[in-house]
């Protein structure tokens, strides 16, 4: 989706920050198009990783010694700079998780559990990934509530009219993607939330895919729990976050148990500690924490409209490009879409397509996506997978077309 105003970007310059593009693979300069599953990391964060081993390692929070309050200061520096990215009101809102699928665990898990029982009722759509199916799934079979599905049409869109009608009073939970990882689909969250809560449901967005394309604020959305994963954002894997408001957060209980999360343990009982931190048991990934804000300062560098922009006109030059390859179908058509192209070849298994593709140097994602009911849903078992950031280029795309013509004649 473009935006009004944009700068255009040095692609050269932006590719030069990121080390692992310089390389080949099977003799062909890499191509990267699985951003989608995970970004690369730019240079800032793979400096501040080092930086944080070689300086400052070390434990968090309870040591007084110089590296310790270090260590801490640049911790909490990271959780500053996320609720900036979020918009989120306060600071104590944001928990650090291990990734977008520990994030909704932790709520399916907590708030779930505490407010949900038997015949309440949670609605996800067709197009979730995995972990925003299982652990609701968990939930119903624990508490005894019941899962409702949104539909979908052809094009890959929510029918909107169809998820009015699913909520009711019954309706507790509203956990829905903000973009899809398969279709790149942009969903109407805001839509989405505002039916929700006009019944009483809390709502949860699922912002693995969004976090690079779009601008986020949580305020402004009003949703009640946002999560995402910092490896999708150009930042290192292992390590997520979760946004709650801080009225539902202090209601819910600890997932787990352990140091960090307390403020007095006893033999015969404990007592929790505050928000954000009665959800972060243990040792966190604390380089990975302190490197999530060279990533979010690449990001604001760049500017996330210029970064829309680019990707917005390298998904249009893929999208006629690909169209143009007899036999090629793609899948998901949505009129709001990020930089995800997912296709078919007729007759030719998408496995077949990635691995021919790797043989040139390309790097695709190929299969279900982990939205297995999704393909289910378009009659298909899986895709091959393009997808784009902000170090892509239209020559790569013409590298990818040119690939995709060399599949069709070895598999013909």
């Amino acid at each position: 989706m473009q935006t009004a105003t944009h700068v255009p970007l040095d692609i050269a310059q932006i590719r030069a920050d990121f080390p692992v593009l310089d390389q080949l693979v099977n003799g062909r300069p890499l191509v990267y198009f699985d951003n989608a599953a995970t970004t690369q990391k730019p240079r800032a964060v793979l400096d501040a990783l080092t930086r944080y081993y070689e300086h400052d390692n070390a434990n968090i929070h309870r040591g007084i010694h110089a590296l310790a309050e270090r260590a801490t200061s640049a911790f909490e520096a990271s959780r500053k700079a996320i609720q900036s990215f979020l918009g989120a009101c306060e600071a104590e809102e944001i928990i650090f998780t291990y990734g977008t699928t520990d994030a909704i665990n932790l709520v399916a898990k907590t708030y779930g559990r505490t407010y949900l029982g038997p015949g309440d009722e949670i609605l996800i759509s067709t197009m979730e990934h995995h972990s925003n199916i299982v652990p609701w799934q968990m939930l119903c079979e624990e508490r005894g509530c019941v899962l409702k599905v949104i539909p979908i049409n052809d094009e890959g869109e929510l029918l909107l009219d169809e998820y009015e009608k699913l909520l009711t009073e019954r309706t507790k939970i509203v956990s829905v993607v903000h973009v899809s990882n398969a279709l790149g689909t942009i969903n109407p969250v805001k839509y989405l939330i505002d039916k929700a809560h006009a019944v009483g449901a809390v709502v949860l967005i699922d912002g693995a895919q969004a976090t690079t394309h779009i601008e986020i604020d949580v305020q402004a959305l009003d949703c009640d729990f946002y999560v995402f994963s910092a490896h999708k954002l150009f930042g290192p894997t292992g390590m997520g976050v979760l946004y709650g408001k801080r009225a539902l957060l202090e209601t819910m209980p600890p997932w787990r148990g352990g140091g960090e999360m307390i403020k007095e343990v006893t033999f015969e009982r404990t007592t929790y500690n505050d928000i954000p931190y009665k959800f972060e048991a243990g040792t966190p990934n604390i380089a990975d924490v302190i490197a999530v804000r060279n990533a979010l300062e690449y990001v604001n560098t760049l500017g996330k409209d210029n970064i829309a922009a680019h990707e917005h006109e390298l998904l249009a030059y893929a999208t006629d490009a690909l169209q143009s390859i007899d036999g090629l179908r793609v899948i998901g058509q949505a009129k709001e879409k990020v930089s995800v192209i997912s296709f078919v070849l007729d007759g030719i298994h998408h496995e077949d397509t990635g691995v021919i593709l790797d043989q040139q140097g390309i790097a695709v994602r190929t299969g279900h996506h982990c939205c297995q009911p999704l393909m289910r849903r378009l009659g298909i078992a899986g895709t091959t997978r393009a997808s784009f950031s902000v170090y892509n280029t239209t020559d790569e795309i013409d590298r990818l077309v040119k690939g995709l013509q060399r599949v069709k004649t070895m598999m013909a």
